[in-house]
């Protein structure tokens, strides 16, 4: 067991050391976008929801996350062609209704950051941008996919010139009252 956890740790590195340039060009393409949707299924979907706090809280977006299945039931309505779309794609989960909401989004002809496993082929024929993460057990995927949604977070709030080492309104701390 202690041998695969290695080897899933040492993907991380290797994804986060590949992603780091793809990510800044995409950054620097959105960057001015008001508003994001993080779109995920089963276990990704935490993944999404923080991908949106981090936009949140450091490059001041709004941002919001959601599960591939509520799609449908208002987000859909807002997406236009300024309106990019994240989503988390990897062969794992409901692979099927993720490529179904990708397609939903690109016929209202918004723009899909997909972050994706290595060596997918329909995804990348439906997004604009692909961030590529190796494969691993369904699990673990929110380990990698993590990663591009917190650089890209970063590399959008450098992009619009915000404080990523202090970010205005946020406490170092939680007090207890």
């Amino acid at each position: 067991m202690l041998r695969i956890v290695l080897k899933h740790q040492y993907h991380a590195i290797i994804a986060e050391t590949f992603i780091e340039r793809p990510v800044s060009i995409i950054s620097y393409q959105t960057s001015m976008g008001f508003t994001i949707f993080n779109c995920a299924d089963t276990y990704n979907f935490p993944v999404a929801l923080e991908g949106a706090l981090k936009l949140k809280e450091i490059s001041y977006i709004h941002a919001e996350g959601y599960p591939a299945a509520e799609m449908k039931h208002g987000p859909i309505a807002l997406i236009d062609e300024d309106m990019p779309v994240v989503v988390i794609a990897t062969n794992t989960g409901n692979y099927e209704k993720i490529l179904s909401n990708i397609q939903e989004v690109k016929a209202r002809n918004g723009k899909v950051i997909a972050i994706v496993t290595i060596g997918d082929k329909d995804v990348k024929a439906l997004a604009d941008y692909v961030i590529e993460i190796p494969e691993t057990d369904e699990m673990l995927v929110p380990f990698l996919s993590v990663v591009p949604l917190q650089l890209l977070s970063y590399h959008i709030a450098l992009m619009r010139g915000c404080n990523v080492d202090q970010p205005r309104n946020l406490a170092k701390s939680v007090t207890v009252e």
